[in-house]
């Protein structure tokens, strides 16, 4: 459990840092409003993979 709470943050800051990148130099809001909709769909599906008993 703790592998796979490490390997999910580390993945999220991964992907924040890739997408942040293009948001600043383009500063579009709908590309933004994208990428936020994005990351918190990665955020919540992270929540809901720790919170499962099983340990696959």
């Amino acid at each position: 459990m703790i592998v796979k709470t490490v390997t999910g943050l580390i993945a999220t800051a991964l992907a924040v840092a890739f997408f942040a990148i293009p948001l600043l130099k383009l500063k579009d809001p709908a590309l933004i409003a994208v990428v936020v909709i994005g990351v918190a769909l990665m955020i919540v599906d992270l929540v809901q993979k720790i919170r499962n008993k099983d340990d696959r």
